[in-house]
């Protein structure tokens, strides 16, 4: 599977994945407390800063931060439709806030480091009976499907440029939908001859 994880180096790339899993969730959850869209324009100005500081490390997921602001624009667009404008402020900036955060933990954290720390944390269920490496196992997938589905996409995006000079968009839809899908049948297959069913 592809990744977005980007080996050139960030200020960012110094801390280690646990601190800011609980600075992303910490700030995560203050995003939504907060009701004020000049508060959160504030919030999206700094999380601005953090992209632009991070330099040509974004290069990977620049598409994907594009494809969240247009998603945001929508939402907000939505919104005003329905005579709400305040709401479409708040709701466009806590969207592009939080994925820009979600996208700076991604691109200077490696795969492995989220699993290590997800597993440590998630190490005392087994005290209550369950089975935290499973836990651990699909939160883990649910990261690295998500960054492969941006991935491939685009791949696709670029190849269908190359061959017609235009953007993909919903075109991609499909082809995208079958590589996804295969892509879950060669990991389920996998694991089940690994895990021995």
């Amino acid at each position: 599977m592809g990744s977005l994880y980007s080996d050139i180096p960030t200020w960012l790339h110094r801390y280690g994945a646990g601190f800011k899993l609980v600075c992303m969730g910490l700030l995560g959850t203050l995003l939504f407390l907060i009701t004020s869209p000049w508060v959160l324009a504030g919030c999206a100005a700094v999380c601005a800063v953090l992209w632009f500081s991070l330099g040509q490390a974004t290069r990977v997921a620049r598409r994907l931060i594009l494809s969240v602001l247009i998603g945001a624009l929508l939402v907000a667009a939505f919104h005003v439709w329905m005579g709400r404008p305040a709401l479409a402020a708040v709701s466009a900036l806590r969207l592009a806030c939080a994925c820009t955060l979600g996208v700076a933990l991604t691109v200077t954290t490696r795969p492995m480091d989220l699993l290590e720390v997800l597993d440590r944390w998630l190490a005392p269920l087994a005290r209550v009976g369950l089975q935290p490496e499973r836990i651990s196992l699909q939160l883990g997938l649910m990261l690295r499907f998500t960054e492969h589905f941006f991935v491939q996409w685009q791949k696709l995006d670029d190849a269908y440029r190359l061959r017609t000079g235009q953007a993909g968009g919903l075109r991609l839809i499909a082809p995208l939908t079958v590589q996804m899908l295969q892509a879950a049948r060669r990991v389920a297959d996998a694991l089940y001859a690994r895990l021995g069913g």
